[in-house]
């Protein structure tokens, strides 16, 4: 990808995180605020998720400030692991702040705490819900253009807010039922929620760093390219492996043995253009030209 599209990329993340972080710092203290007049803790818990996700959008801007950076002597690949270790820390971030929850609710139920439903608590959790369902699409859609891990990590972060407010709405209406323990219930919800999508988060940072291969939707687009062009006689040995963004690819082809090197370098050189032009994510390609021979074919 060349700078000019890496400039917008860049560009997208960052306006839709800074939005993000916005909205987060404003729902944190509305919902801390009327969580502690209420004697809400699935409200206040819910406001302290929201706080948490200003620190993941910290991440995330600090990952792709690093990620960006130019390959060096020292980093011949690029820095783009640090967007995958941006979206490991959001995890384990969520992981932490989701079994916090889930303690404190405990002790609230243990030490055997009711909390009265109050009108406010709804209110705010329904703005949330509203707002970070938003959020979470928002996100997510821009995670998807630009093939972002840690935006990808950040946007299931707004969405386990809205979930975590969804679990408080829960709580109030069982307490309006009776049921006194409803909003810690209602916490430890919210909490098991937020340590699942941390669990799922850390699980694709951990294959990305383990040197999986790319999705197969965009492993089958690659081979349609290559089947595309009608000088390659054959082809074997494709390997991919992601790398923060960019997808790193490399295959063997075969062509007339009785072309000129320049002829054959110029097929290759068209088959990493259509790659690149094709594939919407980031690309870095090296291909091996063969003789079409016998011995050589796969």
């Amino acid at each position: 990808m060349d700078s000019k599209k890496q400039a917008i990329v860049a560009r997208q993340i960052k306006s839709i995180t800074y939005l993000g972080m916005a909205m987060n710092i404003v729902l944190s203290v509305i919902k801390v605020s009327i969580g502690l007049l209420a004697a809400s803790l699935a409200l206040v818990a819910d406001g302290i998720h929201s706080l948490s996700d200003v620190a993941t959008d910290v991440a995330v801007l600090l990952g792709l400030r690093l990620g960006s950076k130019e390959p060096d002597q020292s980093h011949p690949y690029g820095h783009g692991r640090a967007e995958t270790f941006s979206a490991g820390l959001v995890a384990l971030i969520l992981i932490v702040v989701g079994g916090a929850m889930v303690y404190y609710a405990t002790l609230a139920i243990a030490r055997d705490d009711m909390t009265v439903p109050r009108l406010g608590v709804l209110i705010a959790a329904v703005i949330s819900i509203a707002a970070k369902e938003w959020l979470y699409k928002a996100t997510q859609k821009v995670a998807i253009q630009t093939h972002s891990p840690a935006l990808y990590a950040n946007a299931w972060h707004h969405r386990s807010d809205a979930l975590s407010s969804v679990a408080v709405v829960m709580g109030f209406i069982s307490l309006k039922f009776g049921f006194g323990h409803g909003d810690q219930v209602a916490a430890i919800a919210v909490g098991l929620m937020i340590v699942w999508v941390g669990v799922m988060v850390i699980g694709d940072a951990l294959r990305e760093l383990a040197e999986a291969a790319v999705d197969p939707d965009t492993i089958e687009h690659i081979k349609e390219v290559i089947n595309s062009d009608s000088s390659i006689r054959q082809w074997h040995k494709l390997r991919t492996r992601t790398v923060g963004r960019e997808v790193f690819l490399d295959l063997h082809i075969l062509v007339d043995p009785d072309l000129k090197i320049t002829d054959a370098h110029e097929i290759s050189e068209r088959l990493e253009r259509t790659l690149d032009e094709q594939i919407t994510r980031p690309i870095n390609i090296t291909v091996h030209i063969e003789p079409d021979m016998p011995e050589l074919r796969k």
